[in-house]
């Protein structure tokens, strides 16, 4: 009998799977060079992240997803637009102040297309796609933005409440501010259908955490800042379920690249601006009761411009309502456990792909030593090194090439590489003495 039971009960949360129901309500927060490794489902002992480790109770956790970049700027246009940042020019390097670049106005933004189905939008948080009146946030489709055009370490610069400047901004309160303000955007429009970009400094550095949170992680300033970020979310939680709005808002949660300088990539190389797994995987997590299956988990191959399709897909778009992307509609991964819908993807230094992945191996090209103002290492062509092959499924870690014992497989990977270059290499505006300037890592 209880066997009949649990058949029916697989039957009944398929059903809900396939039927791919519209969210009410969307929430994406992204941190800003979280770990891979810096939460506790993901591994970590030392950083109390209860409201975060429930998310994943109660949803999925992709082990597998990747950035589109590996420093903010290049990430959060891949986040944006679905394509890898190259497309929109916005691949080499981090925009910083008195930057000329920035989300073009013709680039078609995911906060556009959600409100051209009926959600209001926001961004609360950073942005980091440009200062510009062209490049503003409520030129690319949200409806109201409060938060920070940099990173929080870029000196001279104010909140800004849409166009408006609030003045100076004190980095210990950050966190709480934006918290904050979410907690009244989610209020004033629990009626509504919402789409909620919860872009968090933190734990960017400076690492500056708010008094009530300061010297109580025994990881440091960097676990007080991770554990004031999971407050944050158990608050965000708290208020969804006070509104009565828990079971109908999906509610996505990653980093936009690996730590930097401080953090945990769960035992991958590299981290921050590099091209090592460490650098461009980390964490996700989604959350949408009888749609999403609670406590599962997936290994799937799968990267931030995925977010622009998937959830244009289900606030109701067609093929139509969505541009030209790089990106896969990642739904029935995340419901019903289904493999990558990708075949490869490449991982950027700047304009030139340094590594690329399939469901099973990874290529190696080049990297950054971890260290400021250095040269890049490229492995390719030089003598007594060579590209670098690893079979993620058996050491995700990167430690061992496997190049020898697997001529045909690299062999595959080096034809997937010659086709990226011709497709979006190609693309590259810069001459290639400064393609691997990636020096500065906001």
């Amino acid at each position: 009998m209880a066997f009949l039971s649990l058949s029916l009960l697989c039957v009944s949360f398929g059903a809900l799977a396939d039927r791919q129901a519209q969210p009410k309500n969307i929430i994406f927060i992204l941190a800003d060079d979280l770990g891979y490794g810096d939460v506790g489902a993901f591994g970590n002992d030392l950083i109390r992240t209860p409201n975060i480790d429930e998310l994943a109770n109660e949803g999925i956790s992709l082990t597998g997803f990747y950035t589109s970049g590996n420093v903010c700027t290049p990430s959060r246009a891949g986040i944006m637009t679905g394509q890898y940042p190259i497309r929109t020019g916005l691949a080499d390097r981090t925009i910083n102040i008195g930057d000329e670049r920035g989300l073009k106005p013709q680039s078609v933004s995911l906060p556009e297309k959600l409100s051209q189905l009926g959600y209001k939008t926001a961004l609360i948080g950073k942005w980091h796609l440009g200062d510009k009146e062209a490049y503003h946030p409520e030129n690319h489709g949200f409806d109201e933005f409060y938060g920070l055009l940099y990173s929080n370490d870029e000196p001279n610069q104010q909140m800004l409440n849409g166009r408006e400047k609030e003045g100076a901004f004190s980095a210990e309160t950050l966190t709480l501010d934006f918290t904050e303000k979410s907690l009244t955007f989610i209020r004033d429009n629990r009626d509504t259908p919402f789409f909620l970009f919860l872009s968090y400094t933190a734990p960017h550095k400076p690492l500056i955490p708010s008094k009530n949170f300061a010297g109580k992680s025994k990881a440091g300033a960097y676990g007080d800042v991770v554990e004031e970020l999971d407050w944050a979310v158990g608050q965000l939680m708290k208020e969804l379920h006070a509104q009565g709005l828990g079971d109908d808002t999906l509610i996505i949660f990653t980093s936009d690249n690996g730590p930097f300088p401080e953090g945990s990539t769960g035992g991958l190389l590299g981290g921050k601006g590099s091209a090592w797994e460490g650098g461009y995987r980390v964490p996700f997590i989604a959350r949408w009761p009888e749609v999403i299956e609670a406590g599962s988990s997936s290994p799937a191959m799968t990267m931030n411009i995925d977010i622009m399709p998937t959830l244009v897909t289900l606030a109701g778009g067609t093929e139509e309502d969505i541009p030209e992307v790089d990106g896969k509609d990642i739904f029935p991964v995340l419901s019903q456990g289904k493999p990558s819908p990708h075949d490869v993807l490449y991982f950027f230094n700047n304009e030139r792909i340094a590594a690329l992945r399939t469901p099973r191996w990874r290529l190696m090209l080049s990297d950054y030593p971890p260290w400021r103002d250095a040269q890049p290492i490229r492995f390719e062509g030089k003598k007594n090194l060579s590209t670098l092959l690893h079979d993620m499924n058996v050491v995700p870690s990167q430690q061992y090439d496997l190049s020898r014992d697997f001529p045909n497989e690299k062999r595959h990977l080096l034809e997937l590489l010659k086709q990226g270059r011709n497709t979006l290499e190609s693309l590259s505006k810069q001459p290639d003495s400064t393609q691997f300037d990636n020096s500065h890592h906001n």
